[in-house]
């Protein structure tokens, strides 16, 4: 089974030099970052994990989610990289599609690039993005992206992002580029995945949640003419105890390809170690 980490804010304070090594030694397949580059002060926006709205205090730890991946892939050989996910309204596309494509090259194709367009207005708002139009901004990303990717020079003029013909090295070493996941569970997300994706991303889900997906991916898959297993479904566990076994298989057994589970905060190399063999105990004997 295809189980992944991902790192809590806590995880700031514990090298990711130290808990990548032996994420990869005890066979986890994957490991992943959030983002929040900053967490305004002042918000109105209600935060979807909690009754009351609040946004968790250490919300503001979370790293960087490349530099953070990138010292992951310098000691490690086998495990994949993943952002869960990367905030595109919130970067320029043409730098972070230069970040994606150095990190997927130097990391020998081990990069999973999970995306999402946001859910804090305020956040998103002092990053530069256009919250009510976030998706069609996140659309052009995608799009400029593709094209510097694949392209030995680009160009592209659209309402967001407008530029002359240019170039951009290296090139992914996945081609085209690496898969492009969608997180989030927005109305049209499905469609979206079909048209501009590789996979489904969603951190809320349960195993129904992940049948009742894949079915609707294999339709829309059909009705594009596309292999539905050029889509994949990676079911984020995070926000319950990832000590049950049994909702990890039933999860696979719904049509997930990967299991990502998130460790409970530990703050020293020991503590990270027990906790990571621990899970391996769970979910990987």
């Amino acid at each position: 089974m295809n189980i992944g980490v991902l790192a809590s804010p806590a995880m700031g304070t514990v090298d990711i030099v130290f808990t990548a090594r032996v994420a990869e030694e005890l066979g986890f397949e994957s490991i992943w970052c959030a983002e929040h580059p900053v967490i305004p002060v002042h918000y109105t926006t209600p935060y979807p994990g909690a009754p009351d709205g609040i946004i968790p205090s250490n919300y503001h730890r979370i790293v960087d989610p490349f530099i953070f991946l990138a010292r992951a892939s310098g000691v490690t050989s086998r495990i994949k990289l993943g952002t869960g996910v990367c905030l595109i309204p919130e970067r320029n596309p043409l730098l972070l599609a230069k970040v994606v494509s150095t990190l997927d090259h130097f990391s020998g194709g081990r990069f999973v690039f999970g995306i999402g367009t946001g859910w804090l207005k305020e956040q998103v708002e002092v990053m530069g993005g256009d919250f009510d139009h976030r998706w069609s901004q996140a659309r052009e990303s995608l799009e400029v992206m593709k094209a510097l990717w694949t392209r030995d020079a680009a160009e592209y003029h659209g309402k967001y992002f407008d530029f002359p013909a240019v170039k951009s090295f290296p090139k992914p070493a996945q081609k085209p580029h690496p898969p492009i996941l969608f997180g989030g569970g927005a109305r049209d997300v499905f469609k979206r995945i079909v048209a501009h994706g590789d996979g489904w991303l969603p951190n809320r889900a349960t195993p129904e949640d992940v049948a009742r997906a894949r079915d609707t991916l294999d339709k829309l898959c059909a009705q594009a003419g596309r292999d539905p297993a050029t889509v994949s479904i990676t079911a984020f566990h995070i926000f319950g105890p990832p000590d049950d076994p049994a909702l990890i298989r039933a999860f696979f057994g719904a049509g997930a390809e990967r299991v990502v589970v998130r460790p409970r905060d530990v703050y020293t190399e020991d503590e990270m170690e027990a906790e990571l063999r621990r899970l391996a105990g769970i979910h990987l004997s």
